[in-house]
């Protein structure tokens, strides 16, 4: 974890030495015949960061998941998943405000995977950290995200096409679910000025794994037109996008089985 931590000035400096050039990208991060040649590199090189990233984040995601909590292949698989996941939201949302179609729903998916992400790390870091502020600004954050979420809504139900930037109304109950119960996290750190064990480990988990399903999800449903049509008209897309939920739901449940019975064991032998 705490290599993941370090990286973080690392890949904010790559990612802001890529972005320049997407400010005169097309829609499609590809720069023109005319353009010269260090867009050329500067287009190449954010959509294949991104896309790699983004690979290499959902596949060792669930390497992560589906190995032992805290054992040496789950902290090498999150370490790789938290770099790769962070350098393809961190594009996405840079990226998003230049592209020539309206973008805003990618850009607060991006900005809220980031968050998550980078929350979610942290909570999994700080054992016995109280809280501060990296709390308060989360809280600010999940806020703003529940608010777009609120105000996209609204605006895709006055929209004659009725959607905000090709997104229905019923999209971005995604950023107002998550954000509440985002917000909600921050506050009760805030309130308890310090989380249990139990409490941390089930907030670095149901962050986590919600960063992955924005990634599956945006993958698998968005990019339908990168799959064989035989497969786009099934509905194993659907299933590999929501598959983080329900795993995410099982471990959640876990932890806190786990911990009710380490309870009453105690309880038992005190008794």
């Amino acid at each position: 974890m705490t290599l993941r931590i370090r990286m973080l000035p690392v890949l904010s400096a790559v990612v802001a030495v890529a972005l320049p050039p997407s400010i005169a990208l097309a829609d499609t991060l590809q720069a023109g015949p005319g353009d010269p040649a260090w867009m050329h590199l500067g287009a190449n090189a954010l959509l294949w960061a991104h896309i790699g990233g983004g690979a290499i984040g959902m596949v060792t995601g669930v390497v992560a998941l589906a190995s032992r909590k805290g054992q040496r292949v789950h902290r090498a698989a999150g370490s790789i998943f938290f770099l790769a996941m962070f350098m393809a939201y961190a594009i996405g949302a840079g990226v998003a405000p230049f592209l020539e179609t309206g973008q805003r729903p990618n850009f607060v998916a991006g900005i809220m995977a980031l968050y998550l992400l980078v929350s979610g790390a942290m909570a999994a870091r700080r054992r016995n950290a109280k809280a501060g502020a990296p709390e308060v600004i989360g809280l600010i954050v999940a806020l703003s995200i529940t608010a777009a979420g609120v105000i996209f809504m609204r605006m895709g139900a006055a929209s004659p096409s009725g959607t905000v930037d090709g997104s229905p109304p019923p999209a971005f109950l995604l950023f107002t679910i998550a954000g509440i119960f985002a917000a909600a996290g921050e506050l009760h750190v805030l309130i308890r000025k310090q989380l249990s064990n139990v409490s941390r480990i089930a907030r670095h988990l149901w962050r986590m794994c919600f960063s992955l399903f924005i990634a599956s999800g945006s993958f698998f449903l968005g990019q339908m037109q990168v799959f064989p049509e035989a497969i786009q008209d099934s509905v194993l897309l659907p299933i590999l996008a929501l598959a983080p939920l329900p795993v995410m739901l099982f471990w959640l449940g876990k932890v806190r089985f786990d911990a009710w019975r380490r309870r009453r064991m105690k309880a038992a032998i005190a008794a």
